[in-house]
């Protein structure tokens, strides 16, 4: 009996080290220069359990926070290591490296102001994704990339794929928000900032058909219409509940398949931790060839 235990014991040793070998790694305080923000930029990013194994190049999901979080809202709150480290082995989801930018410094969110002075949009496009890109193994395909993102992310998540489709497979905003309702919405939320003085209506109203996704989704063109795959997630009580549930009508309208969650929750981290292991599920099967 003794021996027994102490074979057991040895097994158990053994499995709680090979458990830790196969943990992915997050680094949440890395950063890049940005000429076009003037300033060094923050990011974090998780790194899959072989990497540091292999020497094989790996798809990415660029993971959007919230307004009021920065780049390590994810890691801190959304526990991304543990999840996606169990959604890999669990066979869920594929290895991939997903990076966090960080959008909360200097001004917050993910697009570029009205006045063109601070082009955060620009930034990502034209020197985060080339950065982390070139630094990491990471395949440059549009197929092997996907964006996702949560409120100010969800946000972001939407614009960008909506206006970018050429550069992501798939898209999953979570809680997002999909910009003012409307016109008049739009021109009192930029005269509130106080960043519109000197701006004409018409180029406050282009602004805002640029930065909403309900304008978006109506004026895409047909054969952008499926080069997108969307999933869409909001929670039943969630105050963002109305902007979600009309793109999801835009969209059935205008013919764009999409998947479209609603489940019992808020606008909390609980939620979205609830979230993520879909979301790398859905995300996978484009980078696996669906």
């Amino acid at each position: 009996m003794q021996k027994l235990t102490v074979f057991t014991a040895c097994l158990l040793f053994i499995s709680s080290l090979s458990s830790f070998s196969q943990s992915g790694k997050v680094f949440d305080n890395m950063s890049m220069p940005s000429e076009i923000l003037g300033s060094e930029r923050k990011y974090a990013v998780y790194l899959p359990p072989c990497y540091e194994t292999s020497q094989r190049s790996y798809p990415v999901l660029y993971l959007l926070h919230g307004a009021g979080d920065d780049q390590s809202g994810w890691v801190q709150f959304g526990e991304v290591l543990h999840i996606t480290d169990k959604a890999i082995s669990e066979g869920k989801a594929t290895p991939m490296i997903i990076i966090m930018p960080d959008a909360n410094t200097g001004q917050r969110g993910y697009f570029n102001d009205i006045s063109g002075e601070w082009r955060y949009e620009d930034f990502f496009f034209d020197e985060l994704i080339p950065y982390v890109e070139n630094r990491y193994r990471i395949r440059s395909e549009k197929r092997y990339r996907a964006v996702a993102g949560l409120s100010m992310g969800g946000g972001g998540t939407f614009m960008y794929a909506l206006r970018r489709p050429d550069m992501f497979s798939s898209a999953a905003p979570l809680s997002a928000y999909t910009g003012p309702l409307s016109l008049e919405d739009a021109l009192e939320r930029f005269s509130f900032a106080g960043n519109t003085r000197g701006v004409s209506k018409e180029v406050l109203k282009d602004y805002y058909e640029n930065h909403n996704a309900l304008s978006l989704i109506n004026n895409w063109p047909e054969e952008n219409k499926r080069s997108v795959r969307w999933y869409i997630d909001c929670g039943d009580d969630d105050f963002l509940f109305e902007g979600n549930s009309l793109v999801h009508i835009a969209m059935r309208k205008n013919d764009i398949p999409h998947e479209f969650r609603i489940r019992d929750g808020g606008h909390t981290w609980t939620y979205w931790r609830e979230s993520l292991p879909k979301v790398l599920e859905f995300v996978s099967q484009a980078f696996h060839q669906y």
